[in-house]
């Protein structure tokens, strides 16, 4: 996603230092960490006009009343490596009271780790105080490691030991424009490889999410996990089993919606993690030996990451519509096994398949509602004779995204392309012109796919109403 040639280089070769110092240790592990690097303004390639206009008004005001204050974490990373990163956190000294009282527009969020956001707008700068391990506040952990609150206050450089990769350990002195390295992030930065900081299994027992995000850091940069970073990575998997459903949403949105969604994907497959994040998506492709799924899922990825790239809008509602189409597909069988009717076994489908995905993820229902209209849409593109269904269909407002839906299980399902092709043809005709293509319309029965018996027209119920009794009979 980023590149950056020999300049880089050169900044780290103009570095200051590079030997250990048994100085300064680890508190964690007790072994010797690098030497401070600072790289002065003139040697790295960091412009205040690549910055935010509501982080440079925080990083200022922090300055100027006394506090020190860093651009630091993922937006120093990309900057470096010439992006153009869209969040922009900051680091200071100061507590999270302290910021509160120099914004009026701050507000003081979080339980476990407490930060404060500097609103501008719809631009949102995220302020944190330095971590330490002893100082000032308070730290619960979890008997298995997992922290559970986190709100010790500390130095720079505890702070940069507390981070989790280390080319997300940079800081950006708002005071002289230079950027500090206090754990080796600009040697991965040139490396091109993924470190955590401290032992790697600790630190995924004290978050498992971190598991997923070197998956997608890998992913989003092209770097590659360093062997230790990743060795653990397999056997400590099931420890997403204790994360929040809803936490694991929010970074499944970053995995497959940040425009690295296909690579994220066969990191996390590569890396063992697709099964604890999508159960029934992880046990449908061990079952996938022809790869016409594995071929939907990476047409479906590579599309909605190329649509990031162009700018174009996308939603969590049709990429999670794909990710757990495989659980629909089997419920709808299952259903139709046991004498479900066709048409009520693919609205139950939908919600099933969402139901059970819960369990291990939660999804907003504003989406979830969205992917069953997707899913429950599909019979009805089969009926082709009629022409009140097709125009009932036409103008329904999930059309757009069920008939990409059904583009997309073309890819998957060859002898459904026909069916596809029709509605294409179908979108643009006249009034005329769309009767005369209903009228030499296929039946559902003779339309192509694995889907025939469940995509044909649902049989006629009777109305309700008591029936009418004949003259002279009982109670008459």
């Amino acid at each position: 996603m980023f590149g950056f040639g020999n300049a880089f280089s050169r900044v780290l070769r103009r570095a200051s230092a590079g030997v250990k110092d048994a100085s300064r240790l680890n508190p964690a592990t007790r072994k010797p960490l690098p030497a401070l690097r600072t790289v002065a303004r003139a040697d790295h390639c960091i412009s205040r006009k690549n910055i935010s206009p509501g982080a440079l008004r925080v990083l200022y005001r922090l300055h100027e009343s006394g506090y020190a204050a860093y651009l630091v974490g993922g937006a120093v990373r990309d900057l470096l490596l010439g992006g153009h990163p869209k969040d922009f956190d900051i680091a200071t000294d100061a507590t999270p009271e302290q910021v509160r009282h120099l914004f009026r527009n701050c507000r003081l969020i979080g339980r476990r780790f407490r930060l404060a956001h500097v609103v501008f707008g719809r631009e949102i700068v995220e302020v944190a105080t330095f971590r330490g391990h002893d100082g000032e506040g308070e730290r619960e952990v979890h008997d298995g490691g997992r922290i559970l609150r986190d709100n010790v206050w500390g130095t720079i450089e505890e702070d940069a030991l507390r981070r989790d990769f280390r080319v997300n350990a940079l800081y950006y002195d708002i005071s002289d424009f230079s950027v500090r390295d206090y754990v080796g992030g600009l040697e991965d930065l040139a490396t091109r490889q993924l470190h955590l900081i401290g032992d790697p299994s600790q630190r995924y027992r004290e978050d498992p999410v971190r598991m997923l995000r070197a998956a997608r850091l890998s992913a989003k940069l092209d770097f590659s996990i360093a062997p230790d970073t990743a060795e653990p990575i397999a056997a400590l998997a099931p420890l997403l089993g204790d994360v929040s459903p809803a936490r694991l949403f929010d970074e499944s949105i970053k995995l497959f919606m940040s425009g690295h969604g296909l690579s994220s994907f066969r990191q996390l497959e590569r890396y063992g993690l697709l099964p604890w994040l999508l159960p029934s998506l992880g046990k449908a492709l061990e079952r996938d030996e022809a790869g016409a799924l594995r071929r939907m899922l990476e047409h479906a990825l590579a599309g909605t990451d190329e649509r990031v790239r162009q700018d174009k809008p996308v939603t969590p509602a049709f990429t999670f519509a794909v990710l757990l189409w495989s659980s629909v597909q089997w419920e709808v069988q299952r259903l139709l096994a046991s004498g479900a009717d066709a048409m009520d076994a693919w609205h139950r489908a939908g919600p099933s398949a969402v139901a059970t995905q819960a369990q291990r993820m939660a999804i907003p229902r504003r989406f979830g509602v969205a992917m069953e209209e997707i899913w429950a849409l599909q019979p009805r593109f089969m009926v082709r004779s009629s022409r009140g269904r097709v125009h009932r269909l036409l103008a329904h407002p999930r059309f757009r995204a069920a008939f990409d839906f059904l583009l997309l299980r073309a890819v998957q399902e060859p002898a459904l392309q026909e069916v596809a092709d029709w509605w294409t043809v179908a979108q643009g005709q006249s009034a005329e012109e769309l009767a005369a293509l209903v009228a030499k319309a296929p039946s559902p029965a003779e339309a192509g796919g694995s889907d025939a018996r469940a995509l044909a027209p649902a049989r006629r119920r009777r109305r309700g109403g008591r029936r009418k009794r004949k003259p002279g009979g009982a109670g008459g």
